[in-house]
């Protein structure tokens, strides 16, 4: 790893005297990057004081906690005096209900925005992901910042984002004096769960035939550095954060040594939706074009801004091969013990060409319904 990079230690010296402190509210402040925001922040020397938002207190005894649903219109008497919100209180996991997910995390933006401008606020940093611009064959590699987000709601979670990218776009014209800033991370990677993430606890890496996948990962580590740049008004607009360059799936299967299946894209693409249909695995269809087409982007203006990411690639990789190592998952569904013991290698195939045995088993269990 490679040591930390001068704008990151820069942020742990006092500022001068005349510089003024900003008052800084997380939301969801007690887990995931949100908690580890709310360390970082409580401990700098640049900010004067930390409002942490959650619906359960964290582990940060330093910062001010207060205790409420991000979609209650009350946060806007607990956002009083604040100069920065970060609003990182989304859900994106697999496993949440899709109208239920959509639900929290576009009415929890919306109601963020418009009480930050209620309570005085100047600045909202929201955080989606680099997947805004979509996974298509012509893609630019990389694409510039300022490419047109051509992603489609396909995939798990990207019509939430960006209708949150929308929320933000819309926000500075209807609350004149309100800025957003928004941090779009690549795969990520550090305690998260993702359709991303998961392709790499499968026997095989799935590869569709005449594809071109490139990868481009970013450390949790590295998201949480980039999100204090912005709470300190360091970056403005929106801004990819990721590592530098990016690794082809040629130097993916040579780093992890795990072996790839290739497939037709008809075939690959109709058995991910028929397994979805069918209940069976988390992910529709849409989060294969992720693994299939490129969408690495250059992180030019958190460059500019002077800050670097202290991880490459190669390191991301390595620590995301430890994390899911002795986890089992064929066509994005997780797999027990007993399960991963009963398919086997054999049984990741037959997963992903159609999982003919487990698609059996699910119309026997409807019938009996």
């Amino acid at each position: 790893m490679s040591s930390p990079d001068p704008q990151v230690r820069a942020t742990r010296n006092p500022p001068p005297a005349t510089v003024r402190r900003p008052v800084v509210a997380v939301t969801g402040a007690a887990t995931g990057a949100g908690e580890l925001l709310t360390r970082r922040l409580a401990a700098s020397e640049e900010i004067k004081q930390v409002i942490a938002i959650d619906e359960r207190r964290g582990e940060v005894p330093e910062a001010e906690w207060h205790l409420l649903d991000v979609r209650d219109p009350l946060i806007a008497g607990k956002l009083r005096g604040v100069d920065v919100v970060v609003h990182l209180a989304l859900d994106l996991d697999l496993e949440s209900d899709a109208a239920a997910r959509t639900a929290y995390n576009v009415r929890g933006t919306q109601t963020v925005l418009t009480a930050a401008a209620a309570a005085g606020v100047h600045r909202v940093v929201l955080c989606t992901s680099a997947m805004v611009y979509g996974a298509l064959p012509d893609n630019d590699v990389p694409l510039a910042e300022d490419a047109e987000l051509r992603a489609t709601a396909d995939a798990t979670g990207v019509g939430d984002l960006l209708e949150i990218e929308r929320l933000g776009r819309r926000a500075p014209r209807a609350h004149p004096g309100l800025n957003v800033t928004v941090a779009r991370p690549t795969v990520l990677v550090g305690g998260t769960d993702t359709a991303l993430t998961r392709y790499f606890e499968s026997p095989r890496l799935l590869v569709v035939a005449g594809s071109r996948p490139t990868w481009q990962f970013c450390h949790m580590d590295d998201l949480v550095s980039a999100l204090e740049c912005a709470a300190l008004e360091k970056v403005e607009g929106e801004f990819v954060v990721g590592c530098d360059g990016w690794l082809e799936q040629e130097e993916i299967e040579e780093l992890s040594g795990i072996r790839r299946m290739e497939l037709p894209s008809a075939v690959a693409l109709g058995a991910a939706a028929r397994l979805h249909r069918l209940g069976l695995t988390p992910s529709p269809a849409g989060d294969l074009a992720y693994t299939m087409h490129p969408w690495v982007v250059s992180g030019s203006r958190l460059h500019d801004a002077g800050w670097r990411p202290r991880y490459t690639n190669e390191e991301v990789l390595a620590e995301l091969l430890d994390e899911v190592a002795g986890r089992h998952t064929v066509a994005g569904r997780r797999l027990g013990r007993k399960d991963a013991t009963t398919l086997g290698a054999a049984g990741a195939t037959v997963a992903l060409v159609g999982t003919a045995a487990l698609v059996r088993r699910a119309r026997k269990a409807r019938r009996r319904i």
